[in-house]
């Protein structure tokens, strides 16, 4: 467990990446370390909730065909079997059938906002967290966001955080690949390390760092 505890200074830029002030962040407020075994609970937890276990195929007992003997077992110079249903013969039931399954785990809601926090303390430390003072859109662009983070140098992928979800915005995003957008309120480890770059707009990394949320 890292347990180097200093302030952070993250710079805040505008539509055009220039810099135009610097918020000062104590780690304290995130947690002050980085709980790498709580971290990654909660990435398995995630991943594991996506899991659709949905898969299923058929076993003996539940195709059609009687359970009745084909033929007796010797005097016909065939080999021996058992009746129609049966793994070995075409139409039958799958020996050791799939049957539906729920993967799905849980965490107590205060080790999921540990984990949370200490993501996001990772992607500062890291330097992947870039705020800006504003992202409002007029009307659906996604010329305009896609210039945005050209401006702000994202190029990989990117969690666009915002204080509450914005239509427009939204459908300014959706369709620029591997880039996604979501509430503070909703944000989780899995969603968090699962991209590179974190863009917070200056009002909801305040709502994050305030627990205005919460």
């Amino acid at each position: 467990m890292d347990r180097n505890t200093d302030m952070i200074d993250v710079p805040v830029y505008n539509r055009d990446g220039k810099e135009i002030e610097t918020l000062r962040v104590d780690e304290d407020v995130l947690g002050g370390v980085i709980r790498y075994p709580l971290l990654k609970q909660a990435i398995v937890m995630y991943h594991a909730n996506k899991h659709v276990g949905t898969a299923m195929t058929k076993g003996r007992g539940m195709v059609a065909g009687s359970g009745k003997k084909l033929f007796r077992q010797k005097g016909t110079g065939n080999a021996r079997v058992g009746n129609s249903r049966t793994g070995k013969r075409v139409g039958g039931g799958m020996t050791f059938a799939k049957v539906a399954r729920d993967f799905s785990k849980d965490m107590p809601k205060k080790q999921r906002r540990l984990a949370r926090d200490s993501a996001i303390l990772a992607k500062l430390r890291s330097g992947n967290v870039i705020l800006i003072d504003d992202l409002k859109f007029d009307a659906p662009r996604t010329r305009d966001f896609a210039s945005v983070l050209n401006n702000l140098k994202i190029e990989r992928s990117c969690l666009v955080t915002v204080p509450v979800c914005d239509e427009n915005l939204y459908k300014s995003i959706r369709n620029i690949p591997k880039v996604a957008i979501m509430p503070v309120a909703e944000l989780n480890a899995g969603d968090i390390c699962n991209r590179q770059k974190m863009l917070f707009t200056k009002d909801a990394f305040l709502a994050l760092i305030n627990r205005e949320q919460e």
